[in-house]
């Protein structure tokens, strides 16, 4: 039916209909159709298929070609391959955590990166078969020259078929050589003894594909009742101590005291001594200077002082005539005089 200029048509009952104008593409689309199709196509197929990869630091990438992996890992970078024959496997080199915790504590610790991951906490035995609870964390990375034949041998999930066993294994060897009560005391050389041994049994793996970055053991959980026997052990030993450093400090003070009172006796020993010293050189002094007198006195000397002891009573006899004179015997010099009207005067005053 023909249509009118808006796309209205009239049929034989004079009632109109609607029908859409037909499109016309451009002019410039219908002169190079085929090639803008076909870039069209290619993008189209590209983005489909996206035959290429980024690779991020702290990772490497596995070129696999129609199954078959290639030795040498991809560096980070843009790596292009031919999609649907080949493809890239990413692995993560950076270091990775496994941490054991006690259950109720699982999934505390969110990770973004997936590098961090929670197990249980492993139960061991001691010597004589009683239950401990081991917490801890091993830290490593895989090595990047490694990655293909990791993941070809265990799988991308290689961390639990390495890391996981090992730990376990060596913490059960490890601890159950020791009984409980000797655990805490000696906690450094169990940690030791076990980082070591993770070690080794990390490098007897063939081609060395773990890096072991480093270990700490966390908590040692121990049964009830060991821990209040090593509570009263403890609390023995403190008393013991405590017991032998007042017996020191008692010792001390006594050494103190006879330390002081030596010195006291010492200090009146070189007193006394100095006292007698003193005396001694008076003495000396003394008699050396009597000895100088003796020596210089002579019969005319003597002669000489007995005359000026002589006039010396003449002079008081003059003053006093009635005064008693005692001689001494076998000599002229008198030795006393006294007066003679004293006893009188006493008499006279006792009347």
């Amino acid at each position: 039916m023909p249509a009118d200029l808006n796309g209205w048509v009239k049929d034989n009952k004079n009632k109109k209909e609607f029908e859409p104008p037909k499109f016309e593409p451009p002019k410039f689309i219908k002169d190079g159709g085929n090639w803008i199709l076909g870039i069209i196509g290619i993008i189209f197929v590209l983005f489909l298929f996206k035959p290429w990869v980024v690779i991020n630091e702290g990772e490497v990438g596995i070129l696999a070609t129609t199954g078959k992996f290639s030795p040498t890992p991809l560096k980070p970078g843009l790596h292009f391959y031919v999609p649907i024959f080949q493809k890239v496997i990413l692995v993560d080199t950076k270091v990775h955590m496994i941490s054991y915790k006690r259950n109720q504590e699982i999934g505390t610790m969110p990770d973004r990166y997936g590098t961090i991951k929670v197990y249980p906490a492993i139960n061991v035995l001691d010597s004589r078969g009683l239950p401990i609870t081991v917490e801890l964390s091993v830290s490593y990375r895989l090595d990047p020259n490694k990655a293909a034949y990791v993941v070809k041998t265990y799988g991308l999930n290689w961390e639990d078929k390495i890391i996981n066993p090992i730990v376990r294994d060596v913490v059960r060897n490890v601890i159950g050589k020791y009984p409980a009560e000797e655990i805490p005391v000696k906690r450094n050389e169990i940690a030791a003894k076990i980082e070591n041994q993770i070690r080794e049994q990390l490098n007897k793996i063939p081609n060395k594909p773990v890096i072991f970055e480093s270990f700490q053991l966390r908590d040692i959980i121990l049964p009830e009742r060991i821990k209040a026997q090593i509570e009263r052990v403890q609390i023995a030993k403190q008393e013991a101590e405590r017991a032998k450093y007042e017996v020191l400090k008692a010792k001390q003070e006594a050494e103190k005291k006879a330390a002081i009172a030596k010195g006291i006796a010492e200090a009146k020993i070189i007193e006394a001594k100095g006292k007698a010293d003193a005396q001694l050189i008076e003495a000396q002094a003394q008699a050396k200077a009597n000895a100088i007198i003796s020596k210089s006195l002579t019969n005319k000397l003597l002669k000489l002082k007995q005359i000026e002891v002589q006039s010396k009573f003449n002079e008081a006899l003059k003053n006093n005539p009635n005064a008693k004179i005692f001689l001494t015997p076998g000599g002229v010099v008198p030795n006393l005089w006294m007066n003679v009207e004293e006893p009188k005067k006493a008499i006279g005053a006792n009347r």
